[in-house]
């Protein structure tokens, strides 16, 4: 069973990241689908375009402890199971990617922001505090929440290697798994990535037309 425990460590991660709470939150509590307006987009952002700002808070917490719960219990219980730093970073990876393509959901997911900030948390507390006051930083000066996104995801594995016998061991897997999941955070970005290079993508607070 031991041999089995990091696969279905990863499985478990997966699963519990396809839960697309964007959309969950919405029904429970009346609302519309988040994927028939605004972005389209399944997350905590378009969740606000409702009108609801408990629906989007809500969201917004629950995405990110779908990445956070499961590094965490893997790196507080791992060792006890034969899990170790590989299958800490196949975790973190799993859970970001159940949110980006949900089984239950058509593969169609959000952009994992808020899970990405949630597992790196898993990884360190420190770290999440890193790149969230990265987030913060970049949103508040410049105003855009896609911008922040794409600084704080590249920052948090640089942030790690910075953080080596400092901190914490900067093990190879885990390092891989920042970069993956940072590109994998700037390709879901891609059309606002476009939208901010000509000087159209919208601020936060700005009102939609």
């Amino acid at each position: 069973m031991l041999s089995l425990a990091p696969f279905l460590a990863t499985l478990a991660a997966y699963l519990v990241g396809s839960l697309a709470f964007a959309v969950i939150v919405s029904r429970v509590m009346g609302l519309n689908d988040p994927r028939t307006f605004g972005s389209k987009n399944p997350g905590a952002t378009n969740v606000l375009r409702s009108g609801s700002k408990p629906a989007a808070v809500i969201t917004l917490l629950l995405d990110a402890m779908k990445g956070f719960v499961p590094v965490l219990l893997v790196r507080q219980y791992g060792k006890d199971y034969g899990l170790e730093d590989g299958t800490v970073a196949m975790v973190a990876l799993a859970a970001f990617l159940g949110h980006l393509y949900p089984v239950f959901f058509r593969f169609q997911g959000g952009k994992g922001v808020a899970t990405f900030i949630g597992a790196v948390f898993g990884i360190h507390w420190l770290l999440g505090i890193a790149t969230g006051l990265t987030w913060l930083i970049i949103a508040f000066f410049f105003r855009y929440s896609s911008l922040a996104s794409l600084v704080a995801a590249l920052f948090a594995p640089v942030y790690f290697l910075m953080g080596d016998r400092i901190q914490w061991y900067a093990e190879k897997p885990v390092v891989a798994a920042l970069f993956a999941m940072a590109g994998l955070l700037a390709w879901r970005h891609r059309e606002n990535i476009q939208r901010l290079m000509r000087g159209n993508e919208s601020k936060l607070g700005a009102k939609k037309g």
